[in-house]
């Protein structure tokens, strides 16, 4: 029975993370088929497609998968309008939270999201209500084990970068929207792999929680990002361990 019960519990386990990785998917393919839609199918003359799809690439996408998502966006083929919202809000203790939704329902949107803020105790805000608490910046993530943290911080002060923070896991560099292309392009020649490289919200200062009150804002930020039409989630808090 333990056999049996362990195997259970090894497909569960895999169920999950097939399940967050076809909503990984769902994500990008949306992202992909926006950006070819309102700008062009050349990666080189849009650099929001040239952003997704190398998201895409680091998620370990099919390269038929999105080499089509981008042919429905240039192509008009669905007929679906996605369109592109912020939101903002204040989460438990007053924390501060963006998030950046690809929508064809704004109403329902809108109201999912009003909902989860409600459900843990937060407010959705007006536009630029928290906006002004960040900095919008991109940031590369590179895990540990693919540089040392010197070595990469002589590469990326040369291309420009704005700053580097390391943890026990990995580095994180920020940069300037307009160096952002430039840095991730040469650290995936210089270094390999990347874990992540996108246009983020950076929290000019952040706010230590703990306890009740950390659990209330990871399960708000986990309900938000589990909506299909939610992309991303910033938030200026600092949760330990």
């Amino acid at each position: 029975m333990a056999g049996h019960s362990q195997f259970k519990n090894i497909m569960h386990r895999k169920g999950i993370q097939d399940a967050k990785r076809a909503k990984v998917f769902t994500k990008l393919i949306r992202e992909l088929t926006t950006a070819a839609r309102q700008g062009s199918a050349d990666q080189n003359a849009n650099p929001r497609l040239r952003a997704a799809v190398a998201a895409a690439r680091i998620a370990n996408m099919p390269r038929d998968t999105i080499d089509r998502a981008i042919k429905r966006g240039a192509g008009h083929e669905d007929g679906t309008v996605y369109e592109s919202i912020r939101y903002e809000g204040f989460g438990p203790a007053g924390v501060a939270i963006i998030i950046e939704a690809l929508t064809d329902n704004r109403n329902r949107t809108a109201s999912e999201i009003r909902a989860a803020f409600s459900k843990q105790g937060g407010n959705l805000g007006e536009s630029n209500s928290v906006a002004f608490m960040f900095q919008r910046k991109g940031l590369i993530t590179i895990a540990n084990s693919r540089i040392d943290a010197d070595r990469l911080l002589e590469i990326i002060l040369d291309l420009g970068a704005d700053d580097l923070q390391t943890d026990d896991e990995n580095h994180y560099i920020t940069a300037a929207i307009e160096r952002f292309g430039q840095i991730r392009d040469t650290l995936e020649k210089q270094v390999g792999d990347i874990k992540e490289a996108k246009l983020s919200w950076i929290p000019n200062t952040v706010m230590s929680v703990q306890g009740e009150t950390a659990e209330a804002i990871l399960k708000l930020v986990e309900t938000l990002e589990d909506n299909d039409d939610v992309q991303s989630v910033f938030v200026n808090a600092e949760i330990a361990d």
